[in-house]
């Protein structure tokens, strides 16, 4: 109504692509810290996996495992991982998705809650890890828990253009020791997201980069040593210190 400027942040469906050349154990903790860490509950999370054929069962095998070792609990407790979800209805939405993704031949490792015996009144739950044959259905959303769906692919271009292949764009990352795959990634024909990692997990935006998404994200920056712009007006001033009247494009304007 009154033509606010805003700079809109409006969530993300985070995906980082795995090469055959990526430093696996690297991988391993990127990936993990990304998927788990804030239970899932960051704009940052990393949401979509794409592992390469040609690795992808031994990856997974390791993910999996992290997956079931993670410790979940209060987090008053420093030895726990993973904290709580905010509240039920964030349970709730996880539950859908999940039954969602084993509807289309998702593979679900984990999503269960814990430890209700002894915190009624809250959600810890064990993150999930979801195998999909496809992107498709809850894949192509973002749910605010810790849900990984993971996916294979074949060539880079496809993965980029499945990472590319959802309305949000906020985060991105490429695993690779391949200097031109992580050249291609963050050029215009890589990812379209904001944000655009190489060897590190899409919730590691550093504190001086300029944070923020395209398409469905919103638009605009935070931080960043230009971001203070979004925030000011900008007013064109013309002052004449002269004697005569200057026209633009030199008109002659003559009167009597």
């Amino acid at each position: 109504a009154r033509f606010a400027r805003a700079i809109l942040e409006l969530g993300g469906n985070n995906a980082a692509i795995v090469t055959p050349s990526a430093d696996l154990e690297l991988t391993l903790r990127g990936v993990a810290f990304a998927a788990m860490g804030t239970a899932g509950q960051r704009c940052t999370t990393l949401r979509r996996l794409f592992v390469h054929d040609s690795i992808h069962d031994a990856f997974v095998a390791r993910l999996r495992a992290a997956y079931r070792s993670v410790t979940v609990g209060s987090p008053l407790d420093e030895g726990n991982l993973v904290g709580p979800l905010i509240d039920g209805a964030s349970f709730a939405r996880m539950q859908q998705a999940l039954d969602a993704a084993r509807a289309l031949g998702g593979a679900v490792t984990g999503g269960m809650r814990e430890g209700a015996d002894l915190y009624p009144d809250a959600f810890y739950v064990r993150p999930a890890l979801v195998e999909m044959p496809t992107q498709a259905g809850p894949v192509l959303q973002e749910t605010f828990a810790p849900i990984l769906y993971v996916m294979k692919y074949s060539d880079l271009d496809q993965a980029i253009a499945l990472q590319n292949a959802v309305p949000q764009g906020l985060s991105s990352s490429i695993f690779t020791t391949d200097l031109r795959q992580a050249e291609r990634f963050l050029s215009a024909a890589g990812s379209d997201c904001g944000i655009a990692n190489v060897n590190i997990g899409t919730s590691g935006a550093e504190i001086g980069g300029a944070f923020g998404g395209e398409k469905e994200t919103g638009g605009g920056r935070e931080s960043g040593s230009d971001a203070w712009k979004a925030y000011m007006r900008r007013a064109t001033n013309t002052i004449n210190y002269g004697a005569t009247l200057p026209l633009a494009q030199g008109v002659s304007f003559d009167i009597g």
